[in-house]
């Protein structure tokens, strides 16, 4: 069987039936940040709630890119995207949210630093692909998903799979050298 793959085709968080509530974001050493997600059914009314959710809970969080089911207490292969208006995007898809997301091809590795809503003290260099295939389904109607995407949308994608399978960006450093506190500006 061969499958059928699009871009977003116009698919917009207007797809999803209803809005967001905003959930509380659970911070590192949360048991749930470092067990991987199930695979989930894009089309069953508990994932379209969480994609709504995860948007919801994105937007009122101030410089955030992406969030994971994990990050929001739930083991689940979801998350939400968007790079919109940051200065290191390069191509940018809009806002959306992938199900049971893989990378099927990485090229172009590059250093850089990352942070994230659940280790809120702590940056680190981490090595990922600026060049990146990622396919998954779309909440809602499951439709299958191809996108390629660069710099630094590819590096929000590869953070937030590594979510849902259980992994923080503190688990790709190279090691001590290149963990940092965070800079809190007033």
């Amino acid at each position: 069987m061969t499958t059928e793959y699009a871009g977003l085709a116009g698919w917009t968080p207007a797809a999803l039936p209803l809005p967001g509530e905003v959930r509380p974001v659970v911070s590192a050493p949360d048991p749930v940040l470092s067990r991987p997600g199930p695979e989930v059914d894009p089309t069953s009314d508990e994932i379209v709630r969480l994609a709504a959710d995860l948007i919801a809970t994105m937007r009122v969080s101030p410089g955030c890119v992406g969030l994971a089911a994990p990050q929001v207490g739930v083991g689940a292969q979801v998350f939400a995207v968007d790079v919109t208006g940051h200065p290191k995007a390069v191509t940018v898809h809009g806002t959306f949210v992938l199900c049971n997301a893989r990378v099927v091809e990485a090229t172009r590795w590059k250093s850089g630093r990352e942070g994230c809503m659940s280790v809120p003290d702590l940056t680190g260099d981490v090595k990922r692909a600026s060049r990146l295939v990622v396919e998954g389904l779309l909440p809602g109607s499951g439709a299958p998903v191809r996108l390629v995407t660069d710099g630094f949308e590819a590096r929000a994608l590869q953070h937030e799979i590594d979510h849902c399978h259980g992994l923080l960006f503190l688990d790709r450093v190279a090691g001590a050298h290149a963990i940092y506190q965070r800079k809190v500006y007033q």
